[in-house]
């Protein structure tokens, strides 16, 4: 029989590449991101014996790297800032263009937004499990999905002078 060690890296270190990326999204940082996913998979090991059998692990995570997250720009109370991490030299191919012109629109959208679509869209959650893992009304990730879309494609589709200008 496995000790909790190795039932724990087989339930929960397979998820580490889902979580750094989302977490790398959420916090503008590589660096910073590394440290969340440190600090998510240190509270996971700590409460893993918590988890219920029945419990979807992956969901469980992402609730742990959220609420990190949440608890850590509480604690320091700045706020995220954007920057021009991405500066299209010529040359570059137009779907390099495109990705980057994506990136920085997914950047610029309000926290929640944001982190809907990165939750739903790029790691394929359901809006039940959504709701779970940021503990809101199923109704209120719909709402947020929806507008958190709308303001993706006003960003994509408006002139590049205008984009930075929308509200998120």
């Amino acid at each position: 029989m496995p000790g909790p060690e190795a039932e724990f890296e087989r339930v929960a270190l397979c998820h580490s590449r889902s979580l750094l990326r989302v977490a790398r999204r959420l916090t503008l940082n590589s660096a910073a991101a590394e440290d969340l996913v440190q600090d998510c998979l240190l509270l996971a090991w700590r409460n893993f014996h918590q988890l219920r059998p029945e419990s979807n692990v992956r969901a469980w995570l992402f609730r742990i790297l959220v609420n990190a997250f949440y608890s850590q720009t509480r604690r320091s109370r700045r706020a995220a800032h954007l920057i021009a991490r991405f500066q299209t030299p010529e040359g570059f191919s137009p779907q390099l263009d495109m990705a980057l012109e994506v990136s920085r629109a997914l950047d610029s959208l309000h926290l929640d937004h944001r982190t809907v679509l990165l939750l739903g869209v790029v790691e394929g959650f359901t809006c039940s499990e959504m709701s779970e893992i940021l503990s809101v009304p199923v109704g209120t990730i719909m709402s947020r999905l929806s507008r958190a879309r709308q303001a993706m494609r006003a960003k994509l589709t408006a002139p590049p002078e205008l984009a930075g200008k929308e509200s998120s």
